[in-house]
């Protein structure tokens, strides 16, 4: 049917049908409203349970008939559940149950039987073209159609084709690929020369790729049970009707079939979106097309990952910026310079454990935030994928560094206090260098080298975060007196129950609030709030 805002047209034929359950005579219209490919391209229109059909009734003084109590029959359609009215010995009966009962009415009348509508169907895999997996079947006059024997598998396509344009496919015209030899009766036959669309050989290839150079088997059951099904499925949003489906499809049917012991080929699905200039999809005819060359020359490899990963977050599409590219080289350039810096002031300090206890607040601010960017890189990458945001905590931690950096070197490094400050600093380069190592690779391996380190920052374990550092050293906590919020005090985050009572009595607002009256109860919630209830 056509949407509800079209004005509907019809013609009445003249002709009546008969209702097999009632035997009413019921108008037969042609109307422009009703869509061929619906159904059978007939509809029995009911006026009272559908505003086009309500529309139409309306338009031509049809009766309109109450068949569900429910809605004011005068002003719109009602398409809700409700009683059935109007209908004989299903009078009274709910719409949800009355239809299973009209289906057994009707089947045990032998008038009519349900069935199931599939959305589904088949699937032709036959093109007439080159590129593709031939279609194992000969054709033989004596015989029909018979499959090639499994002993003469796989078909290959020949080399020796003109790819010109006849309007059929270019194996029609290879002679010693069509003429063979039929299989059951060894008369002349013909090859098939349709080949498979390319979706057939893309719905199973992770599974050939766990056995590649097997010449006996289209893929090893054992290896494929062992490492299927696919854990993350990456692709574009492109690929989710088409070729996903056909995956789906043909895993089931080995799976039916025994060879595997998986029914769905992904566990998860992740659709990333797509790199755009001005507002549209790149391509050749519209001429925004970025060519990733020139940028790689002139900026580097790790340049043009850097700014890809980092423009948004990987699921939705992003406008390309040339602005952002050269953001993404002087990000690169600072990360070098801090650590070039570093070799060449520090280079001759031993690399000692890190001793919280000598500690500034500076070198503690500097420590714990690394900690926090270890954490928040680390969930970015492995819970939300949001790579934009682990690369922006970087930039953060930078920042910080770059300072602390500078103060650094206008310090005696001879004490152990500013040794261990050293090796802070060391602690967040390398932290630095490992974390970025998946987004650029050439310039972490590079500086994880200059900054004396052996073997490939690739060999080397993800850095780990300190649970206690990133607790927050102080906390906020909301004083209440009777529920109502009256002050707030900030306190150390492991502070005891009675010396937070201690500063909560202190507060001038309680002082004030409290004003003699007697605290008859205490409610402490750790590192959110204090109520007192008083009288």
């Amino acid at each position: 049917r056509t949407g509800c805002s079209k004005e509907k047209t019809g013609i009445f034929t003249g002709e009546y049908a008969i209702n097999p359950a009632t035997k009413e005579k019921i108008p037969i219209w042609i109307a422009d409203y009703v869509l061929m490919e619906y159904g059978t391209g007939a509809i029995m229109a009911v006026p009272d349970y559908d505003e086009r059909d309500k529309e139409f009734a309306k338009k031509y003084n049809l009766d309109i008939k109450e068949v569900i109590k429910g809605g004011d029959i005068t002003k719109r359609a009602y398409i809700g559940e409700g009683i059935l009215v109007n209908s004989s010995e299903f009078n009274r009966v709910n719409s949800k149950e009355a239809r299973n009962k009209v289906t057994r009415h009707l089947e045990k009348k032998k008038l009519g039987k349900k069935s199931v509508q599939y959305k589904l169907r088949d699937w032709l895999v036959s093109r007439q073209r080159y590129w593709g997996a031939p279609i194992p079947i000969i054709y033989c006059d004596s015989c029909g159609s018979v499959p090639v024997p499994e002993k003469d598998l796989p078909v290959l396509l020949p080399e020796n084709v003109e790819f010109k344009p006849h309007g059929r496919s270019p194996l029609v015209d290879v002679e010693e690929f069509v003429n063979t030899t039929c299989p059951k009766c060894k008369g002349n036959a013909k090859r098939e020369t349709d080949t498979m669309d390319t979706f057939v050989d893309s719905s199973w290839y992770y599974m050939r790729y766990l056995s590649p150079k097997d010449d006996t088997q289209a893929f090893d059951s054992k290896e494929v049970n062992k490492w299927l099904p696919v854990d993350q499925y990456i692709g574009g949003i492109e690929h989710a009707i088409l070729h996903l489906l056909y995956s789906r499809f043909i895993t089931k049917v080995l799976f039916d079939l025994g060879l595997i012991n998986f029914n769905e080929p992904f566990k998860n699905l992740f659709t990333q979106g797509m790199i755009i200039k001005n507002g549209a999809k790149m391509s050749k005819s519209k001429g925004n097309v970025v060519n990733p060359d020139s940028i790689i020359e002139k900026y580097g490899a790790d340049t043009q990952r850097l700014y890809t990963l980092f423009i948004a977050p990987p699921q939705r599409d992003a406008e390309w910026s040339d602005r952002g590219v050269i953001g993404a080289f002087r990000f690169l350039k600072r990360l070098w310079q801090n650590v070039v810096v570093f070799e060449e002031h520090y280079k001759k300090i031993p690399k000692t454990e890190i001793k919280r206890n000598l500690f500034s607040s500076e070198t503690k601010d500097l420590y714990r935030y690394t900690n926090l960017t270890i954490k928040k890189v680390t969930e970015d990458i492995e819970v939300s994928w949001h790579f934009n945001t682990a690369i922006a905590s970087v930039m953060e931690l930078i920042n910080k560094l770059a300072n602390f950096n500078v103060n650094l070197k206008e310090k005696d490094l001879k004490d152990e206090k500013s040794i261990n400050d050293f090796n802070v600093l060391r602690f967040s380069l390398e932290a630095i260098v490992k974390i970025l190592a998946p987004f650029v690779p050439h310039i972490c391996e590079e500086l994880w080298e200059i900054l004396g380190n052996t073997p490939s920052v690739f060999s080397v374990p993800w850095p780990s975060y300190d649970k206690d550092v990133i607790v927050a050293e102080q906390v906020e906590m909301v004083i209440q007196i009777n529920g109502k919020v009256r002050s707030r005090v900030v306190v150390p985050s492991d502070i005891g129950e009675e010396d937070l009572k201690l500063r909560v009595m202190e507060d001038k607002r309680i002082k004030e609030s409290i004003n003699g009256k007697k605290i008859i109860k205490t409610i402490v919630v750790p590192k959110k709030l204090v109520n007192l209830v008083i009288k």
